[in-house]
């Protein structure tokens, strides 16, 4: 392998020798997916189109490596690749790319249960790839978006596009599209309560299956009509329909169909009274979710017995398996936060490595530049010296001052990036202890809900300004799951002056959270009574000014807590913000960027809380 690369570098550098790189990247992915490892060929690929500047290839690249991470269920590094597939497919204008990677974008987005993200994907996936009667990229746009009406219960709309998916699919002899297509009508079907029509899509999709030989199509049809005619009741030919799913499910590779199988049948039984068998079946979709290590039917099955245990009165039964059902469920969660975290990590050293490229591929320009100046002085003639010199020396400091704007925006990039570790160690330092200190169910809501405010925090980071709307619902976010792990001992506002347009006005990310999480932890947890927290956003010719203001303990009485706690460090949070709006003031070149903190007293004198001022420059979107 390392010979192949080796012999592939000395190879000039051009567009070919990117392509060679991707397919032959393409050829190895089993290869390198097995052992788990990254592709060489398309990290090679990426850095020679970078340098290229070879946008095609880029997009080609870009969309091969978040597909293969989706199919490991890697959707955030997934939308991060394609998000990257459709800047490069635009630089090419070629609609059919273009389309193709929004539509990566679009499933990737739909599994992460970001629908609307997910529809505006593919809807302008769809209006690209119709430009160019791009008919493959149409079906799965259009696809997509009946999916979305089927996942957000407009059962008629996605009738609509599923019926106009399935004519594009058989005008263009695509049987596998014709056969998805009549199972997502049946589906719709069924939402809409109309059995006996889902019934009939379900056989013709069986039909299209079984002339493909595809097993795993005609077990979701088996299985799609079990459901159906269970909820007619008519549960002899349910049964039967399972069976059927049971048996063809052998001969596909992945189990987890057959544990599935299996544990339809089980809540068939159930539901007919018949405990024992329900059991026996529910048991064994159990053994070989164990063996092969599906957590998620592990899950439902256990919540399946609980439910079994409890209609036949087995209540100790029933509770055991409801607890060992919430095990699994748990697990899920905690890796699912584990992959979100690792999968930020990858994204923040991908980055990394793709600046360094373009900054060594700026250093080689710079480094031709200079060259070709050495000549143009070295021919020049005496009499041209002095306007030289001088045409010299304003290029020089204009250089400068742009060489000196760049490393401060990079180090700005840089502290921005900081805060996701930062926050994401303290958030699960707090579910750590909630978790500790509350029931199994609570604790699982509160990690949905921070699963929640992690995605929108992921997202929000990867750009320099956010729109205040994004901050303030990122904010609101925070300190609802705050108040509720402090049991309400706070109320709190948060007030956008009317003269913001709050879809327009921009903001760093993460700007204020730091200092609200201070006022939560340092003022309003210590104080006896009701804490209040006000943030207010205003703004006033060229600065938005941002106010953080508690009616906690104050920050004398905080300091003297924290050294009987024996806590002596500064919040990291507070030193990385404070850096960044140092950078800030910098590059904009703006004195009245600030922050003060001003200690409140009451008449007599006494502490009355805090108050932040966050002073920032006014940025627009456009």
């Amino acid at each position: 392998m390392s010979r192949t690369l080796d012999s592939a570098r000395a190879l000039p550098n051009d567009t070919g020798k990117v392509n060679w790189f991707i397919e032959r990247g393409k050829a190895m992915s089993y290869y390198f997916d097995a052992r788990k490892e990254e592709n060489p060929f398309f990290q090679e690929a990426i850095a020679l189109g970078l340098r290229l500047r070879y946008a095609r290839g880029l997009t080609n690249v870009y969309n091969e490596i978040g597909t293969n991470k989706r199919n490991k269920s890697q959707y955030i590094l997934a939308a991060d690749y394609h998000e990257k597939a459709i800047k490069s497919a635009e630089e090419t204008r070629d609609d059919r790319l273009i389309g193709l990677s929004l539509n990566n974008a679009g499933v990737d987005n739909r599994r992460m249960d970001q629908l609307q993200k997910a529809f505006e994907y593919h809807f302008r996936a769809l209006h690209a790839a119709e430009k160019v009667n791009d008919v493959r990229n149409i079906c799965v746009a259009i696809n997509s978006i009946g999916n979305i009406e089927l996942s957000t219960n407009k059962f008629t709309d996605a009738i609509g596009h599923f019926t106009k998916a399935l004519a594009l699919e058989e005008q263009s002899k695509n049987d596998l599209g014709v056969a998805i297509n009549l199972g997502n009508i049946g589906y719709a079907y069924q939402g809409l309560g109309k059995i006996d029509l889902a019934i009939e899509f379900y056989k013709r999709s069986l039909a299209v299956n079984q002339r493909l030989k595809n097993n795993t199509g005609m077990a979701i049809c088996y299985n799609s009509l079990g459901a159906a005619y269970q909820e007619k009741k008519d549960y002899a030919h349910a049964m039967d329909a399972l069976q059927r799913a049971l048996a063809v499910n052998d001969k596909v590779d992945d189990k987890v169909h057959m544990a599935e199988s299996y544990l339809n049948i089980g809540k068939l039984l159930s539901r007919q009274g018949k405990h024992e068998e329900a059991r026996a079946y529910m048991q064994r979709s159990v053994d070989l979710s164990l063996y092969w290590g599906f957590k998620s039917m592990l899950m439902e099955a256990y919540k399946a017995l609980a439910a079994d245990y409890k209609d036949s009165g087995d209540f100790k039964r029933s509770l055991e398996a409801q607890d060992t059902s919430l095990v699994y469920k748990d697990s899920i969660l905690n890796e699912s936060t584990a992959m979100v975290l690792a999968q930020t990590r990858a994204i923040y050293d991908v980055d990394r490595k793709d600046n360094q490229i373009k900054l060594l591929e700026h250093d080689k320009q710079l480094s031709e530049m200079r060259t070709k100046r050495n000549i143009v002085y070295t021919f020049s003639t005496a009499g041209f010296l002095l306007m030289l010199a001088i045409g010299g020396f304003f290029y020089i400091r204009h250089r400068n001052l742009e060489a000196n704007k760049h490393t401060l925006q990079l180090e700005l990039r840089s502290l921005r990036a900081q805060m996701n570790p930062h926050f994401i160690f303290n958030s699960l330092s707090s579910i750590h202890r909630f978790i500790w200190s509350n029931n199994q169910e609570e604790a699982s809501d509160y990690l949905t809900k921070f699963s929640k405010l992690m995605r929108m925090i992921l997202d929000n980071t990867q750009h320099t300004f956010i729109s205040v709307n994004k901050e303030v619902e990122s904010l609101r976010l925070y300190v609802d799951l705050e108040r509720l792990r402090c049991n309400g001992v706070f109320e709190y506002n948060i007030n956008v002056a009317d003269n913001i347009n709050d879809e327009e006005v921009m903001i760093p990310p993460m700007i204020i959270q730091p200092y609200v999480e201070n006022a939560i932890w340092h003022g309003l947890v210590h104080k006896s009574g009701k804490g209040v927290l006000d943030i207010s956003i205003t703004a006033n010719g060229r600065t938005l000014t941002c106010i953080v203001t508690d009616n906690g303990i104050g920050r004398k009485r905080a300091l003297e807590i924290k050294q009987k706690k024996g806590e002596t460090h500064r919040s990291m949070g507070m030193q990385v913000t404070e850096g960044r709006i140092d950078l800030i003031r910098k590059i904009n070149n703006s004195r009245e960027t600030n922050v003060t903190i001003t200690d409140l007293e009451d008449e007599s004198g006494k502490p009355a809380g805090t108050q932040v001022a966050i002073i920032l420059p006014v940025e627009h979107i456009f």
